[in-house]
């Protein structure tokens, strides 16, 4: 089948943001696109045709993330199991702010925002704000089947991400990294879940 122009494929497409997250966290978002085309081994133009600049680039980065986060929603048995949808999706927001390179990462648009605003924006857009969408809309189709009582889905879904992350992800961003071990991790996605069910639950 002809390649539709513009469009690359997959592998292409993974080394191309895996080399944006190193060299953006390396040189900030004004390092120069070069560079992240040498390390990801295609042409400058390839990335340009793909993305059109950095602000998109950032959005496929937020985009990808999302989909990490929010694949225990996704599962074949999330609908049925709310719980452990939720613990899943708590366990890998932590994991986020336990990690030290995606703290970068997000530190480094937080700085980067006055001077790029549209860089920001298509962080925020395509990360955290498009996150807790898909969360609130697995919890309007929970509320629909009558396994949960939600009245403001994206409310709930703001309530339950601060349940998870806390003040962890705000020290992370000043410096203070936590190093939680993958038995907090679980202990704290899973105390939030159960305080969620508990809350919400019919």
């Amino acid at each position: 089948m002809p390649r539709i122009a513009g469009q690359i494929d997959q592998a292409k497409t993974e080394a191309i943001l895996d080399a944006a997250v190193q060299v953006f966290t390396e040189r900030g978002f004004a390092a120069p696109m070069e560079e992240i085309a040498r390390r990801a081994c295609v042409s400058k133009q390839t990335i340009y045709n793909h993305y059109g600049g950095k602000a998109e680039l950032v959005r496929a980065l937020a985009q990808r993330r999302v989909h990490q986060v929010t694949a225990p929603l996704e599962a074949a048995d999330a609908a049925e199991n709310p719980r452990d949808a939720l613990a899943g999706y708590a366990r890998i927001l932590l994991e986020a702010v336990a990690t030290s390179s995606s703290l970068g990462f997000m530190r480094l648009a937080v700085q980067s925002a006055v001077d790029m605003p549209e860089v920001g924006r298509a962080m925020y857009e395509a990360g955290p704000k498009a996150s807790a969408e898909r969360l609130a809309e697995f919890l309007a189709q929970e509320d629909r089947a009558g396994r949960l009582a939600v009245p403001d889905p994206l409310l709930a879904a703001e309530i339950f991400r601060g349940m998870a992350i806390g003040s962890l992800q705000i020290a992370g961003l000043l410096g203070m990294t936590r190093d939680l071990s993958p038995d907090e991790i679980g202990r704290i996605s899973e105390e939030a879940a159960d305080r969620f069910m508990k809350a919400y639950g019919r």
